[in-house]
Protein backbone atom coordinates (compact mmCIF):
# COMPACT_ATOMS: atom_id res chain seq x y z
CA UNK A 1 0.00 0.00 0.00
CA UNK A 2 1.58 3.58 -0.54
CA UNK A 3 2.25 6.33 1.59
CA UNK A 4 -0.93 8.58 1.44
CA UNK A 5 -0.64 12.43 2.29
CA UNK A 6 -3.05 15.48 3.06
CA UNK A 7 -0.57 17.17 0.46
CA UNK A 8 1.68 16.42 -2.32
CA UNK A 9 3.79 19.07 -4.26
CA UNK A 10 5.79 17.91 -7.22
CA UNK A 11 8.87 20.66 -7.51
CA UNK A 12 11.50 22.35 -4.60
CA UNK A 13 11.58 25.66 -5.94
CA UNK A 14 10.10 29.18 -4.67
CA UNK A 15 6.64 28.07 -5.64
CA UNK A 16 7.05 24.01 -4.69
CA UNK A 17 8.56 24.61 -1.18
CA UNK A 18 7.25 27.95 -0.03
CA UNK A 19 3.33 25.85 -0.72
CA UNK A 20 4.51 23.01 0.91
CA UNK A 21 6.03 24.54 4.55
CA UNK A 22 2.61 27.07 4.66
CA UNK A 23 0.93 23.57 3.92
CA UNK A 24 2.13 21.99 7.36
CA UNK A 25 1.43 25.26 8.86
CA UNK A 26 -2.11 24.59 8.23
CA UNK A 27 -1.86 20.80 9.67
CA UNK A 28 -1.76 19.51 6.22
CA UNK A 29 0.43 16.24 6.06
CA UNK A 30 2.94 17.47 2.93
CA UNK A 31 5.71 15.90 1.30
CA UNK A 32 8.00 17.62 -1.35
CA UNK A 33 9.12 15.70 -4.38
CA UNK A 34 12.44 17.51 -6.20
CA UNK A 35 15.03 15.43 -8.67
CA UNK A 36 17.40 18.75 -8.54
CA UNK A 37 21.41 17.56 -7.10
CA UNK A 38 23.56 20.35 -6.16
CA UNK A 39 27.61 21.26 -7.09
CA UNK A 40 28.13 18.39 -4.02
CA UNK A 41 25.79 15.70 -6.17
CA UNK A 42 23.11 16.11 -3.31
CA UNK A 43 19.63 16.71 -3.20
CA UNK A 44 19.45 20.78 -3.27
CA UNK A 45 15.77 22.23 -3.15
CA UNK A 46 14.99 25.96 -4.23
CA UNK A 47 14.53 25.18 -7.94
CA UNK A 48 16.26 27.44 -10.27
CA UNK A 49 15.63 30.40 -8.53
CA UNK A 50 18.10 29.55 -5.43
CA UNK A 51 20.52 26.95 -7.52
CA UNK A 52 20.80 28.48 -10.52
CA UNK A 53 18.90 31.70 -11.50
CA UNK A 54 17.66 34.56 -8.84
CA UNK A 55 20.64 34.05 -6.04
CA UNK A 56 23.91 33.09 -7.87
CA UNK A 57 22.68 35.82 -10.64
CA UNK A 58 22.70 38.63 -8.09
CA UNK A 59 25.80 37.51 -6.20
CA UNK A 60 27.81 37.62 -9.13
CA UNK A 61 25.90 41.05 -9.91
CA UNK A 62 27.02 42.58 -6.75
CA UNK A 63 30.23 41.00 -6.95
CA UNK A 64 30.96 42.56 -10.59
CA UNK A 65 29.53 46.06 -9.56
CA UNK A 66 32.07 46.40 -6.36
CA UNK A 67 34.73 46.00 -8.92
CA UNK A 68 33.26 48.11 -11.53
CA UNK A 69 32.91 50.63 -8.52
CA UNK A 70 36.56 50.20 -7.09
CA UNK A 71 37.59 50.84 -10.76
CA UNK A 72 35.56 53.71 -11.89
CA UNK A 73 33.35 55.64 -9.21
CA UNK A 74 35.82 54.58 -6.10
CA UNK A 75 38.61 58.05 -6.68
CA UNK A 76 35.42 60.12 -6.33
CA UNK A 77 35.70 59.45 -3.01
CA UNK A 78 39.06 59.89 -2.57
CA UNK A 79 40.47 56.17 -2.40
CA UNK A 80 42.66 54.98 -4.48
CA UNK A 81 43.98 51.40 -5.58
CA UNK A 82 46.63 50.50 -7.89
CA UNK A 83 45.97 47.46 -10.52
CA UNK A 84 42.87 46.31 -9.01
CA UNK A 85 41.71 42.58 -10.14
CA UNK A 86 39.07 40.46 -9.95
CA UNK A 87 40.11 36.79 -8.57
CA UNK A 88 36.53 34.67 -10.80
CA UNK A 89 37.63 31.46 -8.72
CA UNK A 90 36.75 33.50 -5.11
CA UNK A 91 34.19 35.06 -7.22
CA UNK A 92 32.00 31.74 -7.82
CA UNK A 93 33.09 30.34 -4.59
CA UNK A 94 31.43 33.39 -2.69
CA UNK A 95 28.43 32.69 -4.99
CA UNK A 96 28.46 28.90 -4.40
CA UNK A 97 28.87 29.59 -0.51
CA UNK A 98 25.51 31.71 -0.94
CA UNK A 99 23.21 29.13 -2.31
CA UNK A 100 24.77 26.60 -0.64
CA UNK A 101 23.67 28.13 2.24
CA UNK A 102 20.28 29.09 1.24
CA UNK A 103 19.73 25.71 -0.09
CA UNK A 104 20.27 24.09 2.97
CA UNK A 105 18.33 26.48 5.15
CA UNK A 106 15.09 25.32 2.60
CA UNK A 107 16.00 21.94 4.33
CA UNK A 108 16.07 23.05 7.69
CA UNK A 109 13.03 24.83 6.97
CA UNK A 110 11.50 21.53 5.97
CA UNK A 111 12.45 19.49 9.32
CA UNK A 112 11.16 22.44 11.37
CA UNK A 113 7.85 22.37 9.62
CA UNK A 114 7.86 18.61 9.18
CA UNK A 115 7.19 18.42 5.76
CA UNK A 116 8.72 15.33 4.25
CA UNK A 117 11.09 15.78 1.78
CA UNK A 118 11.51 13.47 -1.20
CA UNK A 119 14.31 13.18 -3.62
CA UNK A 120 13.34 12.05 -7.39
CA UNK A 121 11.43 12.33 -10.02
CA UNK A 122 7.73 12.93 -9.65
CA UNK A 123 5.07 12.13 -12.13
CA UNK A 124 1.40 12.87 -11.29
CA UNK A 125 -0.88 9.45 -12.46
CA UNK A 126 -4.23 8.67 -12.24
CA UNK A 127 -6.33 9.38 -9.16
CA UNK A 128 -3.91 11.69 -7.50
CA UNK A 129 -1.10 8.54 -7.28
CA UNK A 130 2.61 10.20 -7.96
CA UNK A 131 4.80 7.89 -9.43
CA UNK A 132 8.60 8.58 -7.81
CA UNK A 133 11.12 8.18 -9.90
CA UNK A 134 15.34 7.47 -9.69
CA UNK A 135 16.34 10.84 -11.32
CA UNK A 136 19.72 8.52 -12.67
CA UNK A 137 17.84 5.63 -14.18
CA UNK A 138 14.02 6.37 -14.59
CA UNK A 139 12.77 3.83 -12.60
CA UNK A 140 10.40 3.67 -10.29
CA UNK A 141 11.18 3.80 -6.77
CA UNK A 142 7.85 3.86 -5.22
CA UNK A 143 4.45 5.32 -5.57
CA UNK A 144 2.30 7.66 -2.68
CA UNK A 145 -0.95 9.76 -3.42
CA UNK A 146 -2.25 12.55 -1.75
CA UNK A 147 -5.78 14.16 -1.49
CA UNK A 148 -4.33 16.97 -2.95
CA UNK A 149 -1.43 17.43 -5.39
CA UNK A 150 0.38 21.18 -6.38
CA UNK A 151 2.52 21.14 -9.27
CA UNK A 152 5.30 23.43 -9.39
CA UNK A 153 7.99 22.28 -11.39
CA UNK A 154 9.13 25.86 -12.55
CA UNK A 155 10.62 26.29 -16.34
CA UNK A 156 13.69 25.49 -18.14
CA UNK A 157 15.50 27.48 -20.41
CA UNK A 158 14.82 27.79 -24.24
CA UNK A 159 16.96 26.54 -26.35
CA UNK A 160 17.38 27.58 -30.29
CA UNK A 161 17.37 24.97 -33.34
CA UNK A 162 20.06 26.87 -34.80
CA UNK A 163 21.95 27.21 -31.71
CA UNK A 164 22.49 24.33 -29.79
CA UNK A 165 23.72 24.14 -26.50
CA UNK A 166 27.59 22.53 -26.44
CA UNK A 167 27.73 23.17 -22.21
CA UNK A 168 31.13 24.91 -22.83
CA UNK A 169 31.22 27.62 -25.41
CA UNK A 170 27.30 28.17 -26.04
CA UNK A 171 25.77 27.97 -23.13
CA UNK A 172 22.31 29.18 -21.22
CA UNK A 173 21.46 31.30 -18.67
CA UNK A 174 23.23 28.06 -16.11
CA UNK A 175 26.55 28.14 -17.92
CA UNK A 176 27.12 31.92 -17.93
CA UNK A 177 26.92 31.91 -14.31
CA UNK A 178 29.65 28.96 -14.40
CA UNK A 179 32.19 30.49 -16.86
CA UNK A 180 35.58 29.83 -14.67
CA UNK A 181 37.79 33.32 -16.50
CA UNK A 182 36.61 36.52 -18.11
CA UNK A 183 35.81 36.22 -22.16
CA UNK A 184 36.97 38.56 -23.97
CA UNK A 185 34.31 38.83 -25.73
CA UNK A 186 30.91 37.54 -25.23
CA UNK A 187 27.87 37.04 -27.26
CA UNK A 188 24.93 36.94 -26.37
CA UNK A 189 21.38 36.42 -27.86
CA UNK A 190 18.55 37.83 -26.18
CA UNK A 191 17.94 41.72 -24.76
CA UNK A 192 15.43 40.77 -21.77
CA UNK A 193 16.04 40.84 -18.37
CA UNK A 194 18.29 37.65 -18.25
CA UNK A 195 20.49 38.77 -21.26
CA UNK A 196 20.78 42.17 -19.72
CA UNK A 197 22.06 41.26 -16.03
CA UNK A 198 24.40 38.29 -17.51
CA UNK A 199 26.07 41.02 -19.90
CA UNK A 200 26.23 43.08 -17.12
CA UNK A 201 27.94 40.78 -15.13
CA UNK A 202 30.84 40.00 -17.28
CA UNK A 203 30.96 43.59 -19.07
CA UNK A 204 31.75 45.03 -15.25
CA UNK A 205 34.71 42.49 -15.33
CA UNK A 206 36.10 43.37 -18.84
CA UNK A 207 34.22 41.26 -21.51
CA UNK A 208 33.16 43.16 -24.51
CA UNK A 209 29.65 42.30 -24.65
CA UNK A 210 27.21 42.73 -27.86
CA UNK A 211 23.53 41.38 -27.37
CA UNK A 212 21.71 40.68 -30.67
CA UNK A 213 18.29 41.17 -29.35
CA UNK A 214 14.77 40.05 -32.44
CA UNK A 215 12.79 42.28 -31.51
CA UNK A 216 12.87 45.77 -32.58
CA UNK A 217 12.07 47.90 -29.77
CA UNK A 218 14.44 47.58 -26.40
CA UNK A 219 12.26 46.31 -23.04
CA UNK A 220 9.27 46.68 -25.01
CA UNK A 221 7.06 45.67 -21.81
CA UNK A 222 8.87 48.94 -19.85
CA UNK A 223 7.62 52.25 -19.55
CA UNK A 224 8.79 54.23 -22.69
CA UNK A 225 10.69 56.82 -20.48
CA UNK A 226 12.26 54.19 -18.66
CA UNK A 227 13.26 51.92 -21.49
CA UNK A 228 15.13 55.33 -23.38
CA UNK A 229 17.54 55.86 -20.00
CA UNK A 230 18.17 52.03 -19.22
CA UNK A 231 19.48 52.51 -23.23
CA UNK A 232 21.15 55.26 -22.71
CA UNK A 233 22.87 53.73 -19.67
CA UNK A 234 23.60 50.82 -21.15
CA UNK A 235 25.50 52.40 -24.04
CA UNK A 236 27.40 54.39 -21.98
CA UNK A 237 28.19 51.41 -19.63
CA UNK A 238 29.47 49.61 -22.86
CA UNK A 239 27.08 47.18 -23.55
CA UNK A 240 26.51 46.99 -27.09
CA UNK A 241 22.65 46.07 -28.04
CA UNK A 242 21.31 45.54 -31.49
CA UNK A 243 18.15 45.48 -32.16
CA UNK A 244 15.98 43.77 -34.93
CA UNK A 245 18.77 41.26 -34.91
CA UNK A 246 17.74 37.62 -36.17
CA UNK A 247 20.46 35.07 -34.98
CA UNK A 248 20.30 32.53 -37.84
CA UNK A 249 23.47 30.31 -36.92
CA UNK A 250 27.05 30.11 -34.78
CA UNK A 251 29.89 29.16 -36.16
CA UNK A 252 32.89 27.62 -34.90
CA UNK A 253 35.98 29.53 -36.37
CA UNK A 254 40.24 29.39 -35.43
CA UNK A 255 39.46 32.56 -33.35
CA UNK A 256 36.40 31.12 -31.59
CA UNK A 257 32.30 32.22 -33.08
CA UNK A 258 31.07 33.51 -35.27
CA UNK A 259 27.52 34.71 -34.57
CA UNK A 260 25.65 34.87 -37.68
CA UNK A 261 22.26 37.27 -37.85
CA UNK A 262 19.89 39.32 -40.06
CA UNK A 263 18.86 42.88 -39.42
CA UNK A 264 16.19 44.17 -42.52
CA UNK A 265 17.22 40.98 -44.48
CA UNK A 266 21.17 42.02 -44.47
CA UNK A 267 22.91 39.22 -43.28
CA UNK A 268 26.05 40.09 -40.51
CA UNK A 269 28.13 38.75 -38.14
CA UNK A 270 30.13 39.33 -35.26
CA UNK A 271 32.77 37.17 -33.63
CA UNK A 272 33.14 36.68 -30.20
CA UNK A 273 34.40 33.70 -28.14
CA UNK A 274 31.35 32.33 -26.14
CA UNK A 275 27.73 32.73 -26.50
CA UNK A 276 25.06 32.91 -24.18
CA UNK A 277 21.61 32.38 -25.46
CA UNK A 278 18.97 33.91 -23.24
CA UNK A 279 15.91 33.82 -25.41
CA UNK A 280 13.19 33.11 -22.57
CA UNK A 281 12.34 30.22 -20.59
CA UNK A 282 9.70 27.26 -21.19
CA UNK A 283 7.44 24.82 -18.62
CA UNK A 284 9.67 21.94 -16.99
CA UNK A 285 6.74 20.01 -17.64
CA UNK A 286 7.99 17.56 -20.00
CA UNK A 287 7.27 13.71 -18.45
CA UNK A 288 5.14 15.58 -15.92
CA UNK A 289 1.91 14.13 -16.68
CA UNK A 290 0.52 10.82 -17.59
CA UNK A 291 -1.79 10.67 -20.33
CA UNK A 292 -4.58 9.70 -17.90
CA UNK A 293 -4.30 11.83 -14.69
CA UNK A 294 -6.69 14.42 -15.72
CA UNK A 295 -4.22 17.14 -16.03
CA UNK A 296 -3.94 19.18 -19.35
CA UNK A 297 -1.53 21.16 -21.29
CA UNK A 298 -1.78 23.45 -23.99
CA UNK A 299 0.44 23.87 -26.66
CA UNK A 300 3.80 25.97 -24.99
CA UNK A 301 3.51 23.43 -22.09
CA UNK A 302 1.78 25.34 -19.84
CA UNK A 303 -0.39 23.48 -17.32
CA UNK A 304 -3.65 24.45 -17.98
CA UNK A 305 -5.70 26.64 -14.60
CA UNK A 306 -8.29 28.64 -13.19
CA UNK A 307 -8.17 31.96 -11.87
CA UNK A 308 -7.27 30.13 -8.70
CA UNK A 309 -4.94 27.81 -9.96
CA UNK A 310 -6.66 24.58 -10.00
CA UNK A 311 -6.47 22.37 -13.01
CA UNK A 312 -9.29 20.16 -14.91
CA UNK A 313 -8.88 17.19 -12.50
CA UNK A 314 -10.49 17.98 -8.67
CA UNK A 315 -7.76 18.30 -6.13
CA UNK A 316 -4.83 18.80 -8.63
CA UNK A 317 -3.73 22.52 -8.53
CA UNK A 318 -0.73 24.30 -10.26
CA UNK A 319 1.74 26.97 -9.32
CA UNK A 320 4.35 29.65 -10.75
CA UNK A 321 6.88 29.08 -13.88
CA UNK A 322 4.63 26.34 -14.95
CA UNK A 323 0.83 28.05 -15.53
CA UNK A 324 0.16 31.18 -17.14
CA UNK A 325 1.76 34.34 -15.81
CA UNK A 326 4.77 35.85 -15.48
CA UNK A 327 7.69 33.22 -15.05
CA UNK A 328 8.68 35.39 -11.29
CA UNK A 329 9.93 33.48 -8.50
CA UNK A 330 8.06 35.68 -5.65
CA UNK A 331 4.48 35.54 -8.38
CA UNK A 332 5.17 31.58 -7.93
CA UNK A 333 5.53 31.53 -3.65
CA UNK A 334 2.44 33.97 -3.48
CA UNK A 335 0.46 31.38 -5.20
CA UNK A 336 2.11 28.66 -3.36
CA UNK A 337 0.58 30.10 -0.17
CA UNK A 338 -3.13 31.29 -1.79
CA UNK A 339 -2.86 27.20 -2.99
CA UNK A 340 -2.01 25.98 0.57
CA UNK A 341 -4.87 28.38 2.02
CA UNK A 342 -7.50 27.76 -0.99
CA UNK A 343 -6.71 23.58 0.25
CA UNK A 344 -7.28 24.63 4.10
CA UNK A 345 -10.23 26.38 3.25
CA UNK A 346 -9.31 29.86 3.91
CA UNK A 347 -9.65 32.57 1.03
CA UNK A 348 -6.37 32.18 -0.75
CA UNK A 349 -5.65 35.12 -2.79
CA UNK A 350 -2.85 36.81 -5.20
CA UNK A 351 -3.43 40.28 -7.00
CA UNK A 352 -1.77 39.61 -10.51
CA UNK A 353 -2.07 43.19 -11.35
CA UNK A 354 0.34 44.20 -8.83
CA UNK A 355 3.14 41.84 -8.92
CA UNK A 356 6.55 43.85 -9.16
CA UNK A 357 8.59 43.66 -11.97
CA UNK A 358 12.98 43.86 -11.30
CA UNK A 359 15.80 43.84 -13.06
CA UNK A 360 18.86 43.74 -11.60
CA UNK A 361 20.90 45.74 -13.54
CA UNK A 362 22.90 48.86 -13.08
CA UNK A 363 20.67 51.37 -13.27
CA UNK A 364 17.96 48.99 -11.53
CA UNK A 365 14.57 49.31 -13.51
CA UNK A 366 11.30 48.18 -11.29
CA UNK A 367 8.11 48.88 -12.14
CA UNK A 368 4.30 47.09 -11.03
CA UNK A 369 0.80 47.87 -12.36
CA UNK A 370 0.49 49.62 -16.26
CA UNK A 371 2.37 52.09 -18.15
CA UNK A 372 0.77 54.86 -19.93
CA UNK A 373 0.87 53.00 -23.32
CA UNK A 374 -1.22 50.42 -22.09
CA UNK A 375 -3.64 53.05 -20.57
CA UNK A 376 -4.00 55.03 -23.80
CA UNK A 377 -4.74 51.56 -25.11
CA UNK A 378 -7.52 50.84 -23.02
CA UNK A 379 -8.78 54.34 -23.48
CA UNK A 380 -8.10 55.03 -19.62
CA UNK A 381 -7.42 58.53 -18.78
CA UNK A 382 -4.40 59.27 -16.84
CA UNK A 383 -2.14 62.11 -15.19
CA UNK A 384 1.78 61.43 -14.65
CA UNK A 385 4.46 62.72 -12.59
CA UNK A 386 8.39 62.22 -12.63
CA UNK A 387 11.15 62.72 -10.85
CA UNK A 388 15.16 61.98 -11.32
CA UNK A 389 17.37 60.80 -8.98
CA UNK A 390 19.73 63.20 -9.74
CA UNK A 391 17.64 66.05 -8.06
CA UNK A 392 17.93 64.50 -4.87
CA UNK A 393 20.91 64.24 -2.25
CA UNK A 394 21.16 60.56 -1.10
CA UNK A 395 21.87 59.65 -4.83
CA UNK A 396 24.45 62.12 -5.45
CA UNK A 397 25.96 61.74 -1.91
CA UNK A 398 26.08 57.54 -3.31
CA UNK A 399 27.47 58.91 -6.79
CA UNK A 400 24.43 57.24 -8.16
CA UNK A 401 22.33 60.05 -9.47
CA UNK A 402 20.94 58.35 -12.33
CA UNK A 403 17.36 57.47 -13.43
CA UNK A 404 14.12 58.69 -12.11
CA UNK A 405 11.07 57.71 -10.64
CA UNK A 406 7.63 57.90 -12.44
CA UNK A 407 3.97 57.43 -11.08
CA UNK A 408 1.09 57.14 -13.19
CA UNK A 409 -2.66 57.83 -11.71
CA UNK A 410 -6.13 57.72 -12.66
CA UNK A 411 -6.95 61.04 -13.96
CA UNK A 412 -10.04 61.40 -12.43
CA UNK A 413 -9.57 59.42 -9.21
CA UNK A 414 -6.27 60.50 -8.55
CA UNK A 415 -5.50 56.04 -7.95
CA UNK A 416 -2.23 55.11 -8.80
CA UNK A 417 -2.60 52.85 -11.54
CA UNK A 418 1.51 52.16 -12.56
CA UNK A 419 4.71 53.44 -11.16
CA UNK A 420 7.73 52.87 -13.06
CA UNK A 421 11.70 53.43 -12.02
CA UNK A 422 14.88 53.06 -13.14
CA UNK A 423 17.62 54.06 -10.77
CA UNK A 424 19.80 53.11 -7.21
CA UNK A 425 17.91 50.36 -5.45
CA UNK A 426 15.10 50.50 -7.22
CA UNK A 427 14.24 47.19 -6.15
CA UNK A 428 13.70 48.20 -3.04
CA UNK A 429 11.44 51.16 -3.44
CA UNK A 430 9.30 49.78 -5.65
CA UNK A 431 7.78 48.24 -2.41
CA UNK A 432 6.19 51.02 -1.01
CA UNK A 433 4.26 51.72 -4.50
CA UNK A 434 2.43 48.24 -4.74
CA UNK A 435 1.52 48.79 -0.92
CA UNK A 436 0.57 52.13 -1.78
CA UNK A 437 -1.92 50.45 -4.70
CA UNK A 438 -2.88 47.45 -3.02
CA UNK A 439 -4.68 49.57 -0.86
CA UNK A 440 -5.88 51.70 -3.93
CA UNK A 441 -3.88 54.57 -2.70
CA UNK A 442 -3.97 58.59 -4.47
CA UNK A 443 -0.81 60.18 -5.74
CA UNK A 444 -2.00 62.37 -3.14
CA UNK A 445 -1.51 59.74 -0.60
CA UNK A 446 2.00 59.65 -1.31
CA UNK A 447 2.53 62.53 -1.80
CA UNK A 448 1.48 63.54 1.56
CA UNK A 449 3.56 60.81 3.63
CA UNK A 450 6.65 62.21 5.29
CA UNK A 451 9.46 60.73 4.00
CA UNK A 452 13.18 60.90 5.28
CA UNK A 453 15.70 63.06 4.21
CA UNK A 454 18.44 62.36 2.46
CA UNK A 455 17.00 59.33 1.25
CA UNK A 456 16.41 57.99 -1.96
CA UNK A 457 12.95 57.47 -0.99
CA UNK A 458 12.34 60.92 -1.43
CA UNK A 459 12.37 60.65 -5.51
CA UNK A 460 8.86 59.01 -5.24
CA UNK A 461 7.61 61.46 -2.55
CA UNK A 462 8.66 64.43 -5.40
CA UNK A 463 7.55 61.85 -8.30
CA UNK A 464 3.66 61.46 -6.33
CA UNK A 465 3.80 66.24 -6.11
CA UNK A 466 4.45 66.37 -9.44
CA UNK A 467 1.77 64.53 -10.18
CA UNK A 468 -0.42 67.37 -9.39
CA UNK A 469 2.60 69.61 -11.10
CA UNK A 470 3.89 70.79 -7.52
CA UNK A 471 7.34 68.61 -6.61
CA UNK A 472 9.49 70.71 -4.65
CA UNK A 473 12.93 70.03 -5.37
CA UNK A 474 12.45 70.00 -9.85
CA UNK A 475 13.07 72.68 -12.34
CA UNK A 476 10.41 72.93 -15.26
Amino acid sequence: MSEHFDVIVIGGGPGGYVAAIRCAQLGLATACIDDRTGADGKPSLGGTCLNVGCIPSKALLDSSEQFHRLEHQFAAHGISVENPAMDVAQMQMRKQGIVDSLTGGIGTLFKANKVTPIHGHGRLMADKNVAILDTESGELRQTISAHNIILATGSIPVELPSVPFDGQFIVDSTGALEFDRVPQRLGIIGAGVIGLELGSVWRRLGSEVVLLEALDKFLPTADANVSREAARQFKKQGLDIRLGAMVEKVNATPNGLQMVYTVGGEEQSVEVDRVVVAVGRKPATQGLLAADCGVSTDQRGFIEVDDHCRTGESGVWAIGDAVRGPMLAHKASEEGVAVAERIAGKPGHVDFNLVPWVIYTDPEIAWAGRTEAQLKEDGVAFKSGSFPFAATGRAKAMENAVGMVKIVAHAETDRVLGVHMIGPHVSELIAECVVAMAFHGSSEDLARIVHAHPTLSEAVHEAALAVEKRAIHKFG
